[in-house]
């Protein structure tokens, strides 16, 4: 058996799940700061990990369970005082988010106002009466190549016509000859 070939597969797969697993610590300490309830679902989207890696990896499991023993149960209030930073920390995670998505949106705003300016530069730059002259031209050479196409059409039709006429007469023509072969032939001269 040779191992040389599958040793870097089983190291690269034992990187990841290490990789997993620490960020699957990174989700518990996140949602124990914010005092918020250790689920799965939770930590799966947080720690960017599927659900089945926590359901079957044993050191996973365990971690959750820890971190699930370590806390108060959901329904056990917790004190004013904890609670308090947690929304505070949230409340400026929104507006940190709320203004980057400002930013992105003027971004995307200069970057559309650029845009349309380059397509009024290009029409401007075009003299005057010649996009009209531009549509028309458009127009008539649209209609040209409708009508080149239905002449194309029409010979085709008539090639196809041809054709089987064509094969009509080879037939009739053989049958013609096979009527008069026996007078075509010529008897040998008497000796």
């Amino acid at each position: 058996m040779n191992t040389s070939r599958t040793d870097p597969a089983i190291r690269a797969r034992r990187q990841a799940t290490q990789d997993m697993l620490q960020r699957l610590q990174t989700a518990l300490v996140t949602t124990a700061r914010d005092h918020t309830p250790v689920t799965v679902a939770a930590l799966a989207r947080t720690a960017c990990v599927s659900r089945t890696f926590l359901y079957q990896n044993q050191q996973a499991r365990s971690l959750i369970e820890q971190a699930r023993a370590s806390r108060p149960h959901p329904g056990v209030s917790n004190s004013d005082s904890r609670a308090q930073p947690a929304w505070r920390e949230r409340a400026l995670n929104a507006e940190d988010a709320l203004a980057q998505a400002q930013r992105e949106i003027r971004t995307q705003r200069t970057r559309i106002a650029e845009l349309l300016g380059k397509i009024r530069d290009l029409e401007h730059d075009l003299p005057a009466g010649s996009l009209q002259r531009i549509v028309t031209e458009n127009t008539n050479l649209r209609q040209h190549v409708r009508q080149l196409t239905r002449d194309n059409q029409q010979v085709q039709e008539r090639l196809t016509s041809a054709r089987q006429n064509n094969r009509f007469m080879d037939k009739r023509i053989a049958d013609l000859e096979a009527q008069l072969a026996p007078y075509l032939t010529v008897p040998p001269p008497p000796r």
